[in-house]
């Protein structure tokens, strides 16, 4: 008899094949996360982008969190316009805290595997979005920074700041003018989730600088953040739901989810 419907896997990255056949033989549903390839799942996973397509299935992959990031921002673009190629660079945090033992130090190392695996890894949850993408890791340790040129067709309708518009009434983005708060630099960004309560520092929305978003013509500009630790932990949860077949509607259960977020860290 199973103790478990459903297993959130966090085991490290190449480990799960083993464990998959485990849950198989159990019956136990499984949910892996970005660390392991979409083709040993054969689903992947992240809520504003594809939920009603896990609704039931026997497991699925929770995306990365800069797959994640980028699918909050995206999605909502390509559902206006209906076709969107995108081209970003991933400027990567070398390791988590507490990994103090890896690099690079005082270097700046390129991912000479072209595309990198992040845009890719969109397409594994909304296969529409045309999107190639590059990766550098940095010396830092608290969050990544996407810098994304997105091309929309022509006749799109938005502008500068019904896209800002859009976005705000979207989940999980923060959007915030970086000249008027002082919030310039992934560090300050940091200090503002330690500000408003959170109680391990994490910051599980997508933060958007406001000043950093321009759209010239079809072509889109525009800059976010990215918190590693914590950005998939709420998917984790919405993706639970979708398995389990209890919230066919993503909306709902990403609401409920970031309402039991917001309880914990009493901010309600």
């Amino acid at each position: 008899m199973n103790i478990s419907d459903i297993v959130i896997d966090c085991s490290p990255g190449k480990v799960g094949a083993s464990n998959l056949e485990k849950y198989q033989a159990s019956g136990v549903k499984w949910i892996f996360q970005g660390g392991e390839k979409h083709a040993m799942t054969g689903m992947s996973y992240t809520s504003s982008a594809n939920h009603e397509e896990n609704l039931n299935v026997e497991g699925t992959r929770v995306v990365s969190c800069n797959t994640t990031g980028l699918s909050r921002t995206l999605v909502p673009l390509y559902n206006h316009c209906g076709s969107l190629s995108v081209e970003c660079t991933m400027i990567r945090r070398a390791a988590d805290p507490g990994d103090s033992s890896k690099g690079p130090i005082n270097a700046i190392k390129p991912v000479l595997k072209v595309p990198s695996h992040h845009g890719p890894d969109v397409m594994t949850v909304k296969p529409e979005i045309s999107i190639n993408s590059m990766a550098v890791a940095v010396p830092t340790t608290i969050m990544h920074v996407h810098v994304i040129v997105a091309q929309l067709p022509q006749g799109h309708g938005l502008t500068t700041e019904s896209i800002i518009d859009m976005w705000s009434n979207e989940p999980r983005i923060i959007l915030m003018n970086g000249g008027e708060t002082g919030i310039t630099t992934t560090a300050e960004v940091m200090e503002y989730a330690r500000d408003i309560g959170r109680k391990w520092g994490d910051l599980h929305e997508i933060f958007v600088w406001r000043d950093g978003v321009k759209l010239e013509g079809n072509t889109l500009y525009y800059f976010q953040a990215i918190h590693q630790e914590s950005d998939v932990i709420p998917e984790n949860v919405d993706a639970i739901r979708a398995l389990m077949g209890t919230e066919s509607n993503w909306r709902v259960s990403v609401d409920k989810t970031d309402h039991a977020i917001a309880q914990y860290n009493n901010i309600l």
